[in-house]
C-alpha cells in the first residue's frame, strides 16, 4: 500500500470537521444521549480524556478512509466516490458493530441510532473532504 499517495491535509481536515460535528451532534442529542446510555451528569467524571480520544481515532479513520478511497478510485479521489464509500464503510462495519455491541450491553436502539446517526455523519463529512481536497500534488 503506498502511504505516499495520502493526502495529509485532507486527512487532518477531514478529522478536525468531523469532530466538530460530533460536538455539535452530542450537545444538541445531549438529553437523549444521556437518558438512552443511561448516564446521570451530576455522577460523571470530567475529564479530557475521552475528547482526545475521539480525535485521534477520527485522524485514523480519515487516513484509512483516504487509504479506502484512494484505492479503489485508482488514486483519483472525488466527492462522490467519498461520500460512497464513507457510506458503505459505515453500514458495513459501523452500524453492524455499534448494534451488536448496545444489544450485549443491554442498551435500546435510541442509543444504536443517536451514535450511528454520529458516525455517519463523522464518515459522509470525511469522505466528502478527501474526495474534495483529491489526491496529492506530488
Amino acid at each position: 500500500m503506498d502511504f505516499s499517495a495520502v493526502n495529509w491535509l485532507a486527512v487532518i481536515a477531514a478529522a478536525v470537521v468531523a469532530w466538530l460535528f460530533g460536538a455539535v451532534w452530542y450537545v444538541a442529542l445531549s438529553k437523549p444521549w444521556l437518558a438512552a446510555a443511561r448516564l446521570d451528569p451530576a455522577t460523571m467524571k470530567r475529564s479530557a480524556l475521552p475528547f482526545i480520544v475521539s480525535f485521534v481515532a477520527e485522524l485514523v479513520m480519515a487516513f484509512v478512509l483516504a487509504l479506502v478511497v484512494g484505492a479503489m478510485t485508482g488514486g483519483e479521489p472525488n466527492p462522490a466516490a467519498g461520500l460512497v464509500f464513507g457510506f458503505v464503510l459505515w453500514l458495513g462495519f459501523v452500524v453492524t458493530t455499534l448494534s451488536v455491541n448496545h444489544r450485549y450491553q443491554g442498551f435500546g436502539w435510541g442509543l444504536t441510532a443517536i451514535d450511528a446517526g454520529h458516525w455517519l455523519g463523522v464518515l459522509l463529512i470525511m469522505g466528502a473532504l478527501i474526495g474534495w481536497f483529491g489526491a496529492t500534488a506530488g
